[in-house]
């Protein structure tokens, strides 16, 4: 029996079905279980008990699936690739998580991600608040036999230690995965950082962690291509790890999220910066923190679904494959 792989099944066709008909998965593609194999995995984590002001992050696979309809997903002249054809994309549906008890729901969404990596060779979840994040890198660093290179598009740094004494928070994640070591500290950042803080310890605390920081302002000054030179430069040629709070965008392009912050990103900046980063080693994503009841006319799941299609096209350009 041959060893080739059989050609990708690839969504549902716009030109055949209507987009807002047809399944229901993201961008209509495939359920995991109907194909053969699977390079990328599409997994919703309705999960968000760890959050710290407006709940509602649960509804965010749901939310990010339905605005995926409207996507065109055949060809992407950006990144000159049709990247369903050249991949196979399913969706894995969600990872079951306890509501009420965020240690047990961490361990689910832990072991969901690894059997899921088991079978598939990348994941983009779908999130649920950013207390995700840890569980998913530790199943990314199983996946990977190492430590990756984390880039953080966020307003906020999510290195704070505790919430009323709670280690496990979606402000917490990433000093919890320092520790853990899930990440390179040499080649880590933030992206998008604004706002007042806790304590001026903390953007202090942040740099002890290993992170270097690329603030929300520096767009004023420095162009795309410069914000893109400096991710590729502290990159390399790691593995890389994408995570995307939806609240790096300014409310006035997401407004449906939990810790909305002015003075953020726009959706063009956004997409531009992804782009700069084609060629890298993306080896998995997360897009969080879309609250669908604050919404407006599918701002901010809009934003998110088209952000989870370019981490599609990226990894069809990953140079690995």
């Amino acid at each position: 029996m041959s060893d080739k792989k059989k050609e990708p099944i690839q969504p549902v066709s716009g030109k055949l079905v209507p987009r807002y008909a047809g399944p229901s998965t993201f961008a209509r593609t495939p359920e995991l279980r109907d194909v053969d194999y699977c390079d990328v995995a599409i997994v919703g984590v309705p999960f968000d008990a760890g959050t710290s002001y407006r709940p509602g992050a649960r509804f965010g696979p749901q939310a990010v699936r339905q605005a995926s309809r409207q996507l065109r997903t055949n060809y992407h002249p950006n990144y000159d690739i049709e990247p369903f054809k050249v991949q196979q994309v399913a969706d894995a549906g969600d990872i079951t998580c306890n509501p009420f008890d965020i240690n047990e729901a961490i361990k689910q969404i832990e072991d969901g991600a690894t059997e899921l990596l088991e079978k598939v060779g990348s994941i983009i979840t779908i999130g649920g608040d950013h207390t995700i994040a840890l569980p998913l890198l530790r199943a990314v660093n199983k996946k990977c036999g190492q430590p990756v290179a984390l880039v953080h598009f966020d307003a906020h740094l999510d290195t704070w230690d505790t919430y009323f004494g709670a280690p496990y928070t979606h402000g917490t994640p990433f000093r919890r995965a320092r520790e853990e070591g899930l990440f390179l500290d040499n080649s880590s950042m933030h992206v998008g950082i604004r706002g007042p803080l806790y304590s001026r310890d903390d953007i202090k605390q942040d740099e002890d962690l290993g992170f270097k920081i690329i603030h929300c302002d520096d767009f004023q000054t420095q162009s795309i291509d410069q914000i893109v030179k400096r991710i590729r430069d502290r990159v390399g040629d790691h593995p890389l790890y994408l995570s995307i709070d939806i609240d790096v965008l300014d409310p006035a392009h997401a407004p449906g999220t939990g810790t909305p912050e002015i003075a953020g990103m726009t959706s063009r900046e956004m997409l531009n910066v992804l782009r700069g980063l084609a060629g890298l080693n993306l080896v998995s994503a997360d897009v969080v923190e879309v609250a669908p009841a604050y919404d407006h006319a599918e701002l901010t799941s809009t934003a998110a679904a088209t952000i989870v299609y370019e981490l599609i096209n990226i990894i069809a350009r990953n140079p690995k494959k």
